[in-house]
């Protein structure tokens, strides 16, 4: 199957599936395959779909039996490293892995405490607001934008661009296809041409931000080339906002739907991580992940041919009740909590510290700014990849 049939594929699989329920609640589906076809062949795709916890764990972990590697693309996210497989996967991320260290995080956490602070003062006073458009969007994108060293006036746009690039066609049509390809091909040009400036500028004057640690890597000409440079920016750009953003957003709904979670948050302020983890687990911002198969591999009798494209449901697996005691109710003081939202292997999240340290200070901040908080409505994020609110309105 060549890269484009793959691509077409797997957004039809996607539709086919998860599109045909309620965006924002896929879990009975999830449930019903977990019980009657957990490991199930789409004919029509010839796209293989896991469902159940060990089975997705060893599908996204093991790098001996299925690749990330998808050959050349025109757009430049699909040429970033989540399509690679080492030893190209490993070189490149090692010169990121530098940003997210323990060390540089704690630096870090007073400029995210600055600005989540800032948002919260624009909110007191209001009787209702949007969780998602007032806070939980905004944050993450003015984080990255500093963490890559550009300017955050830009956060709309960089918001506009990276919900086009984890978007999917609104439906199986032709029509739907040759529109959404038309939408990114736009934003691909766009960003490269945006990026190219940002990279050009910091080429004459390089700063500590990561782009510019970038550059210093292709012009040492070890780690990066000069085609790598601008895919690298377009995936931290995306996986910057778009699933901290859904994070925030999942978690503090999730928190607002079991009664009495928020104010046990809000009294005992020690449960925030694990409120963290749990959400992770109970609504996994990227619910689905991409494998294709090296060799042929044998799963629960069905054999899975190499070559054959897999996508590994981590959502699912995040509820699978043979792993998590009543994996369908959200719990804050679940622990251990062994979920895989942020992936497994050598594929792993590089900004889960950052994410989970951004989530972590916004519910402290939204707990102890707002005494009590409800749902008012939500319109949840459809035809993408990504699951998440486009808008959450709640009254405090």
């Amino acid at each position: 199957m060549n890269v484009v049939n793959q691509r077409q594929a797997l957004q039809r699989a996607i539709l086919k599936g998860i599109n045909k329920q309620d965006a924002y609640h896929p879990f009975p589906w999830y449930e019903s395959m977990r019980r009657e076809s957990p490991v199930h062949y789409d004919e029509e795709n010839q796209v293989w779909s896991v469902f159940l916890y060990e089975d997705v764990k060893k599908i996204i972990g093991d790098k001996n039996a299925f690749s990330n590697y998808v050959k050349q693309q025109a757009n430049s996210l699909g040429n970033s490293i989540i399509n690679m497989d080492p030893p190209r996967h490993t070189q490149i991320r090692s010169v990121v892995n530098k940003a997210f260290t323990p060390r540089v995080l704690k630096q870090w956490e007073s400029r995210i405490q600055g600005i989540t602070d800032d948002l919260i003062d624009r909110l007191l006073g209001s009787q209702e607001f949007d969780l998602v458009q007032d806070f939980s969007y905004p944050l993450p994108v003015v984080v990255i934008s500093e963490l890559l060293g550009v300017p955050s006036e830009y956060m709309d746009q960089f918001k506009k661009w990276s919900d086009i690039l984890v978007s999917t066609p609104k439906d199986g049509s032709e029509e739907a296809e040759k529109a959404f390809q038309e939408e990114r091909n736009k934003c691909e040009q766009e960003l490269a041409a945006f990026f190219a400036a940002i990279i050009e500028e910091k080429r004459k004057q390089p700063a500590e931000d990561l782009i510019s640690i970038l550059i210093k890597a292709e012009e040492e000409g070890e780690k990066l080339s000069e085609d790598e440079l601008i895919p690298f920016c377009n995936l931290l750009l995306v996986a910057g906002n778009e699933t901290t953003t859904n994070l925030i957003s999942n978690a503090m709904y999730s928190i607002l739907d079991m009664p009495g979670a928020y104010d046990e948050l809000r009294d005992d302020p020690a449960l925030i991580p694990q409120a963290v983890e749990e959400a992770l687990r109970f609504r996994a911002p990227a619910p689905i992940l991409r494998r294709i198969a090296k060799q042929d591999v044998e799963i629960r009798g069905h054999l899975i041919r190499e070559g054959d494209m897999v996508l590994a449901f981590v959502a699912s697996a995040n509820r699978d009740e043979a792993k998590f005691e009543q994996a369908h109710i959200f719990d804050i003081h679940r622990h251990p909590n062994p979920h895989i939202a942020f992936g497994h292997g050598n594929h792993f999240c590089l900004g889960a510290p950052l994410a989970r340290l951004e989530a972590q200070i916004a519910l402290k901040a939204l707990t102890n700014a707002f005494p009590g908080m409800e749902r008012i409505s939500i319109s949840p994020i459809a035809n993408s990849v990504i699951y998440g609110l486009k808008s959450f309105r709640v009254k405090v």
